[in-house]
Parts: structure tokens; C-alpha cells; sequence
């Protein structure tokens, strides 16, 4: 490890918090959700609250790992952390508790019976093109993520394929996971013209669910606002915020999936906190 970055890093702990940085109330939410093990371990050299901050600052600023700021944790640390966060699979597990309980504070059932399912297509970068595809309906090269989300814009499911891939050829695992998460309770995908088909209809059917496919009007000038399909729509234009995830910069699929479901992790344990100290 490079000492001088340690040093650096030792040096600026008492430094100017970052827009980006957890709150005292988000943190003391999530901390018990993220810690794989006692924050007193011998073998931890950094806090792992600045190491979520590294992690934070990362998605909203869009930075390679290789340029965070010195006054957060080495790289590697907050690299390798992130890591063993989405295979252990407790930031999955955290989005799924916290939607539970924003279901049941809004007096819904706990579980949704009704989601939306659309993708948004990522450019790649050059060091990704081994992975990407060519999207000619959009013209871009690169990767396409598939989403499902509740009717309260909350993540159920996420698939990342190459941008090639049609959107019909992932009903089925989006299916397949919208029922693992909540408990085999989906009983409606709302999607789009993309998905009209008796193949989807069929992979969906064939995991529980049926697709409600919503048209455009026969006759539109200018934009339409399409029933439920907002909701999905305003999730990934609320993505662009985190500039991480505009374009496809991971080397792998499921980190850029992963790195989703951080984005709506932190989303929802904001969202979550605010309610609570609203209601106090």
C-alpha cells in the first residue's frame, strides 16, 4: 500500500464533510445493516463510516476509483469493501427491509403486487467495449440495464445484459427475481410496447406475473404521460444524479448492477430517515 496516501488520509480525518457524506441520523439506520463485523476488529485500519463516504462520493461524482479524494480511505479499501457489501448481499437485503417498512408507514400491503419494468441504456467506455453491444433504436454502444419497480418507484429487481440484447429475452429473469425479493407476491408488470409478445407474456406467466402492456395513443403530439410508466421513467432520470452511473464504467456486469442497488439503497434509507424525523 502507498504509506504517503495513508498518511494523507490520517492527516485530513478532521476535513470539511462532503455534500455526499451520510448523515449522523442515515448512518446510525444503516450502520447496523453494513457491518460485517465488529467496528473494534484489530484487522480495521479505517472507519468504515469514511469508508461509505469514499463509496458515496464515488456515485455522485462519477470519479474512477483510482481519483478519490486523499481525505477519504485508500481506493482499494473502499473497492474491496464495496465488494464484499453486494456478495454478501446485505445492501440488497437492506433495500428490501427499508421498502417494507415505507410500504407499511404509507399503509400499503408490505409486499407490492403491481410493478413497472423499463431499461435505460448506458454508453460503455473503451476499457468495457469487451462487454458492450450496438443499440441501433438508440445508437449507442454499450450496456442496457433492465429495472422493475414498485408503483412507489421502489427497486425489486435489476439485470444488466449487453445493449444489444432486446428487452423481451430478460422477462423472464426480471420475473424470476421480482419474485424472489418480495416473496412471490407480483402480480402484475406493467411495461412498455417493447414487451408485447406471446414469448414474454409466456416467461412471465410462467413465474407468476402477467405483463400489462401500456400503448401510446393512436394520435400524440408532443409528450404523453403514459399511466404507471412515469414511475420507472422518473427512478432513471433520477439516476443521472448519481454520475457514476451514466455511463457503463465497471469492468464487470453485476458490480454496475450492484452499484444500482447501492444508489437506491441510499435513496431509500434517506427517504426513510426524513419520514421518521417528519413524523417525530
Amino acid at each position: 500500500m502507498d504509506f504517503s496516501v495513508l498518511l494523507v488520509y490520517h492527516d485530513a480525518m478532521t476535513r470539511t464533510a462532503y455534500p455526499s457524506d451520510v448523515s449522523d441520523e442515515v448512518w446510525a439506520f444503516v450502520a447496523p445493516s453494513v457491518t460485517l463485523m465488529d467496528e473494534e476488529a484489530p484487522q480495521r485500519n479505517y472507519p468504515l463510516r469514511d469508508v461509505s463516504n469514499g463509496l458515496r462520493s464515488m456515485l455522485r461524482t462519477g470519479a474512477p476509483w483510482r481519483m478519490l479524494p486523499t481525505d477519504v480511505p485508500p481506493w482499494p479499501v473502499v473497492d474491496h469493501q464495496t465488494q464484499r457489501w453486494l456478495t454478501a448481499g446485505v445492501v440488497a437485503q437492506m433495500v428490501h427491509d427499508v421498502r417494507m417498512l415505507l410500504r407499511e408507514i404509507t399503509d400499503r400491503t408490505p409486499q407490492p403486487r403491481a410493478v413497472i419494468v423499463d431499461s435505460r441504456t448506458l454508453p460503455s467506455t473503451p476499457e468495457r467495449g469487451g462487454r458492450a453491444g450496438d443499440d441501433g433504436h438508440k445508437r449507442r454502444n454499450g450496456a442496457t440495464v433492465h429495472l422493475a419497480v414498485a408503483t412507489l418507484g421502489h427497486l425489486l429487481a435489476v439485470v444488466v445484459t449487453p445493449a444489444n440484447d432486446h428487452d423481451q429475452a430478460q422477462v423472464a429473469a426480471l420475473a424470476q427475481r421480482m419474485q424472489e425479493i418480495p416473496g412471490d407476491t407480483v402480480e402484475v408488470a406493467v411495461v412498455d410496447q417493447g414487451y408485447t409478445g406471446e414469448q414474454p407474456a409466456a416467461e412471465a406467466a410462467a413465474h407468476g406475473s402477467r405483463l400489462a402492456v401500456v400503448t401510446l395513443p393512436t394520435a400524440k403530439r408532443g409528450f404523453v404521460l403514459l399511466p404507471r410508466r412515469w414511475v420507472v421513467e422518473r427512478r432513471c432520470a433520477w439516476m443521472t444524479r448519481c454520475r457514476r452511473l451514466v455511463r457503463d464504467y465497471d469492468r464487470v456486469a453485476e458490480t454496475l448492477a450492484g452499484l444500482h442497488v447501492v444508489a437506491f439503497a441510499i435513496l431509500l434509507a434517506h427517504r426513510f430517515v426524513a419520514l421518521m424525523v417528519q413524523r417525530s
